[in-house]
């Protein structure tokens, strides 16, 4: 095995991979963006995550835990905010989380793939997500970022009839992740 920095290895064949061990979440530098496509124009947010991920070997028993608070949803537009955290759509108070649960992490030839158990509103939805893997900055590997990106349907976040409200909500994540000491 050949390292590239503490944090990243590559495998044989060359698939970078984060080093064994718990790996946190950091919350100022991690979060979850969505798009969705509403009266024919895209509305884009995001919402702040927190988490673990733990890697082992086999890699395949590797877990991760990515949580997202409901309330805390921005999309520049306070109004929009509010309509959002309400219960025509996520529903902060009643459901304050939004969490995936990774049942499998797994190197395909496209890439490294996460698959797991979406919960929204306490309704799990199976959830396969594309990552890459990129060092950050000068941290002596102990830094690492994983990009992801997945689509969900609309009506697992609200089941109201919106006009205009595409089916599909494009998501894509960016996490900073610090190895444990």
């Amino acid at each position: 095995m050949t390292a590239t920095t503490p944090g990243i290895q590559l495998k044989p064949g060359g698939h970078p991979r984060l080093a064994v061990g718990s790996w946190r979440a950091d919350p100022a530098h991690s979060h979850a963006s969505f798009t969705a496509r509403v009266a024919g124009r895209d509305v884009q947010g995001r919402l702040p995550l927190t988490g673990e991920v733990r890697i082992t070997e086999p890699i395949e028993d590797s877990t991760a835990r990515l949580a997202a608070r409901t309330s805390a949803v921005s999309t520049g537009s306070p109004v929009l905010d509010r309509l959002l955290a309400g219960p025509g759509f996520l529903d902060a108070r009643a459901f304050p989380e939004i969490s995936f649960q990774s049942e499998l992490l797994v190197w395909v030839p496209a890439g490294w793939r996460a698959v797991g158990r979406l919960r929204v509103k306490n309704a799990e939805h199976e959830l396969a997500c594309q990552l890459s893997l990129h060092p950050a900055g000068l941290s002596g590997g102990r830094r690492i970022i994983i990009a992801g990106s997945w689509a969900i349907d609309s009506r697992w976040v609200t089941s109201q009839w919106i006009p205009g409200l595409g089916r599909r909500i494009v998501m894509t994540c960016s996490c900073l992740l610090e190895l444990g000491m």
